[in-house]
This record gives C-alpha cells, sequence and structure tokens, in this order.
C-alpha cells in the first residue's frame, strides 16, 4: 500500500514523502490516526493544494515541543516511594508515576511520552528519564528517587 505521509514519522519518513507501507498498519493506524493518506492522484493533488497548511502545522508543533523541552530542563523531580532497609522499592516506579509527579511541578507530560531505558525503576537513586516530545525532540531529565 502506498500512502503520503501527513506528518514526519520515526523510521518512515518526512511530511509529503510518498512511502510503501504494510496494508494493515496503514489501515488500522496511519490512515485512521490522520498521519497518512492513500496515494491515489486525488489525494496527491489534494496534498499539494495543502503543503504549505501541513508545513506550518508542523513547524509549530516542533516549536510547542522546544519549549516544553526547555521547561522541563529546568524540573528537578523528586519522587518519594516506600522503601525497605537496603534501597529496594515495595512496588515500582512507572511511566505513570514520572508523569504524575512531572505534571505537578506544572509541565504536562503524558505517559507515553516517557521512555524508561532500563524498565521501571525499583531502587532508590538518580535516573535519567528520556522524555521523547516529538520526532525531532528528545530530552533527559533525572528523577531523583528518595525514601518516604
Amino acid at each position: 500500500m502506498e500512502v503520503i505521509l501527513l506528518e514526519k514519522i520515526a523510521n518512515l519518513g518526512n511530511l509529503g514523502d510518498k512511502v510503501t507501507i504494510k496494508s494493515g498498519y496503514g489501515r488500522n493506524y496511519l490512515v485512521p490516526q490522520g498521519k497518512a493518506v492513500p496515494a491515489t492522484a486525488q489525494k496527491i493533488a489534494e496534498f499539494e493544494a495543502r503543503r504549505a497548511e501541513l508545513e506550518k502545522a508542523a513547524a509549530a508543533k516542533l516549536s510547542a515541543a522546544q519549549a516544553r523541552a526547555t521547561a522541563l530542563a529546568k524540573l528537578a523531580v523528586v519522587i518519594a516511594h516506600k522503601a525497605g532497609d537496603e534501597g529496594r522499592l515495595f512496588g515500582s516506579i512507572g511511566t505513570h508515576n514520572i508523569a504524575e509527579a512531572i505534571s505537578a511541578l506544572g509541565v504536562t507530560v503524558g505517559k507515553h511520552e516517557i521512555r524508561l531505558p532500563n524498565g521501571t525503576i525499583r531502587h532508590i537513586g538518580e535516573f535519567p528519564i528520556d522524555i521523547n516530545l516529538h520526532t525531532d525532540v528528545v530530552t533527559t531529565i533525572t528523577i531523583k528517587v528518595a525514601a518516604e
């Protein structure tokens, strides 16, 4: 299936690229989410007419993501959790807990944007966390986990 991308998609292409993908990926994800349209002659003409509008929207999304990244870089996130004597947590801290802690500090972050390179956090300490705000904007912040 050939589609025209309406926004930049990681590992696939940029805005306006005509790419060949598996049919299920196009039908079930890209087209319903508004990230691509089937590459027919009529859709190509419609896309070319809307290209400037789509590029302006993409630039606005990128600048908003960069602004959020600068706001996140200024934060010092501390999460208090119950822990044992040896520093092991009772339970774990995942993306949901981290998103709530960051949002409580005033910058909204969704749990789908948080990347935990080593899985959930199970010990007390400081951990680097990647936050994927946009396909071009990935920022790293340090989360400090302290015992209650």
